[in-house]
Parts: C-alpha cells; sequence; structure tokens
C-alpha cells in the first residue's frame, strides 16, 4: 500500500442499475464484468484481465430519495483514516460518511471546502497496485477536478493528500492546473464554469481508440456531451455520461471516423472549457504525466 499513499488507488460507481451499467462499460472500455457479491452487499467488479480497476454498486434507496444521482467516486489511499478525517474538518471539508468497515477496506467519504466528493480507504484490498499501469487501456489514467475556484481549494490537498503543483514550464496565467503524488502528475484542476452545477471530480479511462469507444457510448444509450478533443500529445478525449446519468471521460488514440466532434450548445459545458482542458494538459505531454 505504500507505493499508493496520496494516489486514487480505487474507483465506485453509485448507481441505479448496476447489472445494465456493468454491461456499458463492459462493452464501453473493454472491461471484464465479474460477480463479487456478499450475503451483505451487491458488488460488481470490472477487470483489465485478471486485475480489478473499478466496482460497481447500488445507490443506496435513501440516497436516491435524498435526490443523489448516479456517480463515480474515487478513492485516495491514505496511511490513518482518523487522523485524516480529522484534519478534514480542520481543513474546512465535510465528512459524508463517516470511517467505516467495508468490502474494499476502511473507508470514509468526504468533501473538500468547495463541495467535490471523493472517498479515503485504507487497507485496500483491490485497486492498482502498480502506478505505471496507468497509462494501460482498461485503467483509469487522469484525474480532474471541476472546483468552484481551483487556486483556492488546492491548498485543502495539498495540507491533506501531499499533492504538489506540477514543475513544468506553463503559462502563469493558465486556468488549468497540473498536479503530482509522489513525483507523478496524476491529473489536472479548473475552476468550472457556471454551466456546470456543482465542483466535482471526473475520471478518464483509457481506452485504444477513442473514436470506437465513443461510438460504442452513444450505440448502448449513453451520450458523448463533448468531443473527440485532439490534444498534443496525440491522445483524444471525450466526455460523456453513461445511461443512468454518471459522469465520466474516455483518453486515447482516435480513428477519426464515424463520429463528429458534439456541439456545445448540446450539453452544460461551454465551448471555452474544451479549450481550457487543452490548454492545460498541452503543458505535460501524456508521456511525461504518467511516468512514474
Amino acid at each position: 500500500m505504500v507505493d499508493q499513499l496520496g494516489r486514487f488507488a480505487w474507483y465506485e460507481l453509485l448507481t441505479t442499475d448496476r447489472p445494465s451499467a456493468a454491461a456499458f462499460y463492459a462493452e464501453v472500455v473493454g472491461w471484464t464484468v465479474k460477480d463479487a457479491s456478499s450475503p451483505e452487499l451487491a458488488y460488481t467488479l470490472l477487470t483489465a484481465g485478471d486485475a480489478p480497476v473499478v466496482g460497481l454498486m447500488d445507490l443506496p434507496e435513501e440516497g436516491v430519495r435524498m435526490g443523489a444521482t448516479p456517480r463515480w467516486l474515487g478513492y485516495v489511499a491514505v496511511d490513518d483514516m482518523d487522523a485524516r478525517t480529522s484534519q478534514i474538518r480542520r481543513l474546512g471539508g465535510a465528512i459524508l460518511v463517516s470511517p467505516t468497515d467495508s468490502n474494499i477496506g476502511r473507508i470514509a467519504v468526504v468533501a473538500d471546502p468547495q463541495g467535490a466528493t471523493l472517498a479515503l480507504v485504507t487497507g485496500l484490498t483491490y485497486g492498482q497496485s502498480q502506478p505505471s499501469g496507468l497509462d494501460q487501456p482498461g485503467r483509469v489514467g487522469w484525474h480532474e477536478l471541476l472546483a468552484e475556484d481551483r487556486s483556492k481549494v488546492f491548498p485543502f490537498y495539498g495540507e491533506l493528500l501531499g499533492w504538489q503543483q506540477a514543475s513544468v514550464e506553463a503559462d502563469p496565467a493558465s486556468v488549468y492546473e497540473l498536479f503530482s503524488a509522489a513525483g507523478q502528475t496524476i491529473g489536472g484542476m479548473l475552476t468550472k464554469l457556471p454551466g456546470v452545477s456543482q465542483a466535482c471530480w471526473l475520471h478518464y479511462f483509457n481506452v485504444d481508440d477513442v473514436g470506437a469507444a465513443a461510438r460504442r457510448v452513444n450505440a448502448r444509450g449513453g451520450r458523448v456531451l463533448q468531443g473527440p478533443i485532439e490534444l498534443p500529445d496525440d491522445c483524444w478525449i471525450v466526455r460523456c455520461v453513461d445511461p443512468q446519468g454518471a459522469l465520466f471521460a474516455l483518453q486515447g488514440a482516435w480513428d477519426q471516423k464515424g463520429i463528429e466532434r458534439s456541439s456545445a450548445s448540446e450539453v452544460t459545458w461551454s465551448a471555452k472549457w474544451e479549450g481550457i482542458a487543452s490548454q492545460g494538459r498541452m503543458v505535460l505531454p501524456k508521456t511525461k504525466r504518467q511516468k512514474s
């Protein structure tokens, strides 16, 4: 676990239709579906080869009644759960689910001071044990925070998780800020546009062919909200929503056939966000940002 500390180490989809969602992502990303349910919990694993990458569970009925919607939740590995949750309160964040033992380890669901949700985990039983695998198909290769104000929220993550601003030559006025964990650049932060209803984390799944994967998104009942967008490192991205309403993104090569770029007027994000994301990730090519 030591090499995972401070990194996203596990991901879960909380959804209203777990079997359908599992079939959707298996088709789109190429994951294999494996039942990991117990008498206490219905749980599905999606694996890349033999390696578990993400888990799926039902969105609790109480949450649905309170207005919760399907979403992806990223887990960051920490060393001391009680110390970190106490620290979150001191830093202005919130504890949404207090530390508790679960099927994947000891967890807590938290929110940063601007309301973006993530989770903490110790004693993880699944996950990406080798950070060098983050650039492989089927892995989660990038993490993006859409913040209310990214310049004000970064110190929270820096103090809590030890994240650092990535040391790259970038325009000081850039609105996209890369961050690293244990010397590896793993994501970026930007101030969201008003059309994005609340601060949130967006996770990018690696695929061999973004164009083909985007066609599968549409064919299986999801929607491509934005893209394909070309980045300067020969990587393409699309931002999507699954059939149950959870946001996610894909990244990889693109065959440039069979799908047209989406119109910004069709989605809640403005065309400016496309420029922001591309400009921000321009400063660190994929091969460098994913190097351990």
